[in-house]
C-alpha cells in the first residue's frame, strides 16, 4: 500500500450547466464539459497547467 501524497484535487459541477470546474493541488483551475478531459488535465500535472491560467485560492 502506498502512503498518502497530500495532494487534493477538487472538481465542482456548476449547477444549471454541463460545466465542471476543477482545481488542481497546485492551485491551477480548469473548466471542461467532459469529466474524462477534466481528470486527464488534473492527472497530467504539471503539463497543461499553463501560467496564463488563473490560480485558485490556496487556503
Amino acid at each position: 500500500m502506498t502512503s498518502p501524497t497530500g495532494e487534493i484535487y477538487r472538481i465542482d459541477w456548476l449547477p444549471g450547466t454541463d460545466v465542471l470546474h476543477g482545481t488542481c493541488h497546485c492551485g491551477r483551475e480548469h473548466t471542461a464539459q467532459d469529466p474524462v478531459e477534466m481528470w486527464e488535465w488534473m492527472l497530467a500535472h504539471p503539463q497543461g497547467h499553463d501560467t496564463d491560467e488563473p490560480r485558485g485560492n490556496s487556503s
